[in-house]
């Protein structure tokens, strides 16, 4: 899979235009979906010395990005390709803005691995069917 990662509040605390406290297990995540085959690219709002500070930072820590905010890495930037555009063709976009929230990256892991939706993973925390009798419509108010 291809999958576009955030970097401030996803990778680590948001603390932009700063690098805040790396969000616990992200980069182990991020290397062993990469060992499993994953590109992994990333997809922030950071330009310039900010995105170079975020690379560096992560390469530091010994993880190498696919690619930076483009589908990969030879792909050539507006101003050289006129069929060029910022929104990425990826299976998954991991990314702390999420609708919810962000889970932890245990789950996030999970959820790729095992092809599980979240609402899944919440299933299987609470006992199985359980969560599906309880997730049953409700009447509406004038129904009763």
């Amino acid at each position: 899979m291809n999958i576009a990662v955030d970097f401030d509040g996803t990778i680590v605390e948001d603390k932009y235009p700063g690098i805040g406290k790396e969000k616990p297990f992200a980069l182990e995540t991020l290397k062993m979906l990469q060992a499993e085959g994953h590109r992994i690219i990333l997809w922030t709002v950071r330009e310039g010395g900010a995105l170079d500070e975020a690379v560096g930072w992560c390469y530091k820590r010994g993880f190498k990005f696919y690619a930076i905010n483009k589908d990969y890495p030879e792909e050539k930037y507006k101003d050289e390709n006129t069929d060029y555009t910022r929104k990425l063709k990826v299976d998954i976009f991991i990314d702390d803005r999420n609708l919810g929230g962000i889970p932890d990256w245990g789950t996030i892991y999970r959820m790729i691995k095992e092809k599980k939706s979240y609402q899944d993973l919440i299933r299987e925390r609470q006992g199985g069917d359980a969560y599906v009798a309880d997730s049953k419509p409700r009447k509406k108010w004038w129904q009763f």
